[in-house]
């Protein structure tokens, strides 16, 4: 690194890079990174880095789909348990500490992945769900089980932001869109392997009833130990390296991940690619992302808030209790759980592989407008006709099937909004926080509630909770369709500029 006695500038840029990092001797001194990082990783074609970020880090959301299924195919089975007995309440509190510990997680690792940066968190949050899962499974009441379950959620929600984030900025623009949503639909890889698991370890033939349950809930601990070892080739993200100062390390990786691919980029080309400069910080300060939440973006902010909510709510609140729906109201044995789930979770998978292309070409405003409304009125037409009792267990359960084929590419699209339309300095904190309001408005409360409608053997009482689902996502649907943000095929700088980004 030299310095220039004319301008007073310092150049650190290595030989052969395209980065820039300058520090005047003015006003502030403050180093002014000018960069084209963002740029070369949108203009990248698809090649063997990308699927190697899409399979390791979209495990995430296998992970949440293994638990969330897990707790709803091993519900009546825990209610017979000898060592736990849990009553249909408990199973509803029980599936609220999952979604508490998701909320406090995602929020102290959001904040810790901008300051300490995306990698390190992938590690720090897995290492808490592997743990907390292994516990799970030596539960001994209804309070450990309760205790565990909130530290599962802990290190699942830690994962939403630092993985969300890191796909983000490492995905091209052009194809993000669908590539966010078949990975946020990989939580029904993950809901199908608990589904399916479920029918083998809860099968009274085959395994105990007393150590099935607890085997279950060690098939995420053992997958969590298979993502550990896949993780290990992910970098840290560029755009976060180049913004904290540590630019050659970004330079190094762009151009790692450039020698990867089919047809590497030539040179003139590198030096045509557009620049962005940057003032390089160590941390945002809170007062900022208050501002930029509710001064700069207030309708992104509601915008956010909505869709999360209400996916939030719809979910949780047939999920976590569609067992007690199954057993309760249909006579289904606890065993047999795992089949309908795998149905549902089959569904779920295709909505957004199949939809998620259009999200890229039609449009972000119109499909996620469509989607939630659609959703809604779905949800709102088969919890009419569960009211009136006129359907089967198998019909029940395709017709939930066809709700959850459009509001799984609803709610993955809810995922991939609040991650591209905040600045980079804040993205992971911004997810967690998201999801954190919209666990808690729309999540935390709906097992509880829909459990203790379920309690009171009434339908019309559960397709109540039924229909505020129905209500919340169609409005959702008005609120993306007024306020969203039309995001399809731009680069994230360009939909929301870096809070620390400088002209020319």
């Amino acid at each position: 690194m030299q310095r220039d006695a004319m301008t007073g500038f310092r150049d650190a840029k290595a030989p052969g890079s395209l980065t820039e990092i300058r520090r005047q001797d003015g006003a502030d001194g403050e180093a002014v990174v000018e960069t084209n990082v963002p740029a070369r990783l949108d203009a990248l074609p698809w090649s063997r880095f990308h699927t190697l970020v899409v399979v390791a880090l979209g495990v995430t959301w296998v992970l949440d789909g293994l638990e969330v299924t897990l707790t709803g195919a091993v519900a009546a089975i825990l209610k017979q348990s000898v060592a736990l007995s849990l009553t249909s309440e408990e199973v509803g509190w029980a599936s609220s500490a999952y979604l508490c510990g998701a909320v406090s997680g995602a929020l102290l690792f959001g904040w810790m992945t901008d300051r300490l940066g995306r990698r390190k968190l992938f590690f720090v949050t897995l290492a808490v769900y592997l743990a907390a899962a292994a516990a799970t499974a030596a539960s001994w009441n209804a309070e450990s089980f309760a205790f565990f379950r909130f530290f599962v959620g802990c290190g699942v929600g830690g994962e939403y932001a630092a993985v969300n984030s890191t796909i983000q900025e490492l995905i091209p623009a052009r194809v993000r869109g669908w590539t966010d949503l078949v990975i946020n639909g990989s939580f029904w890889l993950g809901a199908a392997l608990g589904a399916g698991g479920s029918l083998v370890l809860l099968d009274p033939m085959i395994v105990n009833p007393a150590l099935g349950w607890r085997l279950a809930f060690l098939i995420g601990a053992v997958l969590g130990l298979l993502i550990l070892l896949m993780r290990r080739w992910i970098p840290e993200s560029p755009r976060w390296l180049m913004l904290h100062g540590r630019e050659r390390e970004a330079e190094e990786i762009v151009a790692s991940i450039e020698s990867q691919c089919a047809r590497p980029r030539r040179a003139p080309d590198l030096e045509r690619t557009p620049k962005i400069r940057l003032k390089r910080r160590a941390y945002t300060p809170f007062g900022e992302i208050y501002r930029a939440m509710f001064r700069l973006y207030p309708r992104r902010t509601l915008v956010g808030l909505a869709l999360m909510a209400s996916q939030a709510f719809l979910y949780n609140a047939v999920f976590f209790t569609y067992a007690l729906i199954l057993t309760d109201f249909y006579g289904v044995d606890g065993s047999r759980i795992g089949w309908h789930l795998l149905a549902l979770a089959c569904g779920n998978f295709l909505g957004p592989l199949l939809l998620g292309r259009l999200f890229d070409t039609v449009g972000r405003k119109i499909m996620i407008s469509a989607t939630y409304a659609v959703s809604g009125i779905l949800l709102l037409g088969v919890g009419y006709l569960f009211k009136e009792g006129v359907m089967t267990a198998a019909q029940q359960t395709a017709g939930w099937a066809a709700v959850f084929f459009v509001a799984s590419a609803a709610a993955s699209s809810a995922y991939l909004t609040v991650s591209e339309t905040f600045p980079l300095e804040i993205r992971a904190l911004v997810i967690a926080i998201f999801y954190a309001l919209g666990t808690m408005v729309g999540g935390v409360i709906s097992p509880w509630l829909l459990g203790t409608l379920i309690g009171t053997g009434m339908r019309s009482r559960v397709f109540d909770g039924y229909a505020l689902g129905a209500g919340l996502m169609i409005c959702a649907a008005m609120i993306e369709w007024r306020w969203g943000v039309a995001a399809e095929r731009k680069p994230l700088e360009s939909v929301c500029e870096p809070l620390s980004q400088v002209g020319e």
